[in-house]
């Protein structure tokens, strides 16, 4: 990777600066790259957000697929309300603000997103029957881990599970130069220019994973930067 100019990349310790796999999270479903099966025209995914309408889901798929990018989304397109917690970190209490607060607002809807809902025990997961039962929430759940092993099946019976697919290399490389390119959240504007072949075995390091492939990017556009400092001006 090399530059054409000597403008210098923000670095990590300033004030307000978020990772480039952040910055290029999709701000609409028409940015999404790849999950065709599910986002294609007349596929399930596109006809709920063209319809506007919500169900408690569950998102199976790989790291970096847009799990939580796309339940963000979808929950936009339907004008429903966005909350999300994460299994890792949100105990009882949590949970339960949540579900008091969705409660308490029931128009528009809140779409409740609990990413790792694999890591919530039978107890746990069962806190959320009653919500998702009377329509106080739409519950959708991100995991990497099978449903059929790591859920119980009352909140099974209540989600349909979709699954997300690693994107492929053609994908991966899609999303690359968009970040290159777009000078708003991505690197453009900033002198860095990537070979196909680069970008090529950026894709491929990646195996399936969008955020790997743009960490490794900001990576390499910070050793680039670094890189034309050593040799002055």
């Amino acid at each position: 990777m090399a530059r054409r100019t000597p403008q210098s990349l923000k670095p990590p310790a300033e004030p307000g600066w978020r990772p480039l796999a952040d910055r290029m999270r999709p701000r609409v479903l028409a940015e999404v790259v790849g999950q065709e099966h599910l986002l294609g025209a007349g596929k399930p995914l596109a006809r709920l957000a063209g319809a506007g309408s919500l169900h408690s889901a569950i998102l199976w798929g790989p790291p970096g697929t847009g799990k939580t990018t796309l339940a963000r989304l979808l929950a936009t397109a339907a004008g429903g309300r966005w909350r999300a917690l994460s299994a890792v970190n949100a105990g009882v209490a949590a949970v339960r603000a949540a579900l008091a607060e969705a409660e308490d607002r029931r128009d528009p809807r809140t779409l409740l997103f609990l990413d790792e809902v694999h890591r919530c025990n039978k107890a746990q997961q069962d806190a959320f029957l009653p919500s998702i039962e009377d329509g106080t929430i739409v519950f959708v759940g991100a995991t990497t881990e099978n449903p059929a092993f790591a859920l119980n099946n009352a909140l099974l019976s209540r989600a349909r599970v979709y699954v997300l697919r690693p994107l492929g290399a053609a994908a991966i490389t899609t999303v690359l130069r968009g970040a290159l390119a777009d000078p708003e959240r991505g690197l453009g504007g900033r002198g860095l220019v990537a070979a196909e072949a680069e970008l090529a075995a950026i894709a491929t390091a990646a195996d399936g994973d969008a955020r790997r492939a743009l960490n490794l990017l900001e990576i390499a556009g910070y050793r680039a930067a670094a890189f034309d400092a050593s040799l002055g001006p």
